[in-house]
């Protein structure tokens, strides 16, 4: 006989929001990240339908960060493409348009993937974790791009 929706102690496990779940698949993605330094995740969203996902690696057919070691610049590795870029080169590899999505990233974006986001048409942008680069947020204000923090919270 199957289980009741209400699983075995007779309480059903209550629902995470919108935000939390969306949060939730881009950590799930950055865990494909194959660079060890940082791991990022990130998807694009609209009407609550997931439309494209990523995460930060090495570009197609390149050694892994790793497998290899790490191509540094400026505190940076450099031989990934960022995790919010990939989530936007899907969606164009696949013929997906994301203007006027949401992007959730489990890392504020850097100045370069903020640059992508905001001309391929994302509205909105919710990151789990401030990293490094403050320029976005006062463009982002000039732009009236939501660029809202969600810390990410465990699912369990």
């Amino acid at each position: 006989m199957a289980e009741s929706p209400a699983g075995r102690e007779g309480k059903r496990r209550p629902r995470v929001d919108w935000h939390t779940y969306f949060m939730n698949i881009a950590r799930q993605a950055a865990t494909r990240s194959t660079c060890d330094r940082k791991q990022v995740g990130a998807v694009v969203v609209r009407d609550r339908t997931i439309l494209s996902t990523g995460y930060n690696g090495s570009i197609r057919g390149m050694p892994h960060c790793d497998e290899t070691g790490h191509m540094m610049e400026n505190d940076h590795c450099v031989a990934t493409i960022h995790a919010e870029a990939n989530t936007i080169l899907q969606a164009a590899k696949n013929g997906v348009m994301i203007d006027g999505a949401e992007l959730y990233t489990t890392a504020s974006p850097c100045w370069n993937c903020f640059k992508m986001m905001a001309n391929s048409g994302i509205r909105r942008i919710y990151y789990g974790e401030f990293y490094r680069d403050q320029r976005s947020l006062e463009v982002a204000r000039q732009l009236r791009i939501e660029l809202t923090h969600l810390p990410i919270q465990d699912s369990d």
